[in-house]
């Protein structure tokens, strides 16, 4: 069993209060009447375990969990391979980074693309 706690009753939404996305598909989920347990990564840090936990959820790797387009990942960092570890400290410090949003409803997972995902789990 993860860190992260989940519901079927519930999405739990990992989130960037400076996101676009983010905001529109608050507005929409609430809007179709979902249920929303809200985490905002700018305000409650994830822990490393958190993160590898997202990233296995989604099935992919951590390093793909960074948005390496994001202004904030490209005036900090190059491109390097980095390991797991140093993925999860770049995103634990720098969490505008990460790809986000990220719905979680009992055992599904998925990165939110629009907002309209949000209804799809």
């Amino acid at each position: 069993m993860g860190e992260i706690a989940t519901s079927d009753r519930q999405i739990t939404l990992f989130y960037s209060s400076k996101s676009t996305r983010a905001k529109q598909t608050l507005a929409y989920a609430k809007a179709e009447g979902v249920a929303i347990q809200e985490i905002d990564i700018l305000k409650t840090p994830l822990t490393g375990t958190q993160i590898a936990e997202l990233a296995g959820r989604l099935n992919i790797e951590i390093k793909d969990l960074v948005n390496q387009e994001h202004p904030s990942y490209k005036s900090r960092f190059e491109h390097h391979d980095f390991s797991e570890r140093d993925w999860i400290k770049m995103i634990r410090h720098n969490p505008e980074i990460m790809k986000q949003p990220i719905a979680l409803r009992g055992d599904i997972t998925i990165l939110v693309e629009t907002p309209t995902d949000i209804i799809k789990i």
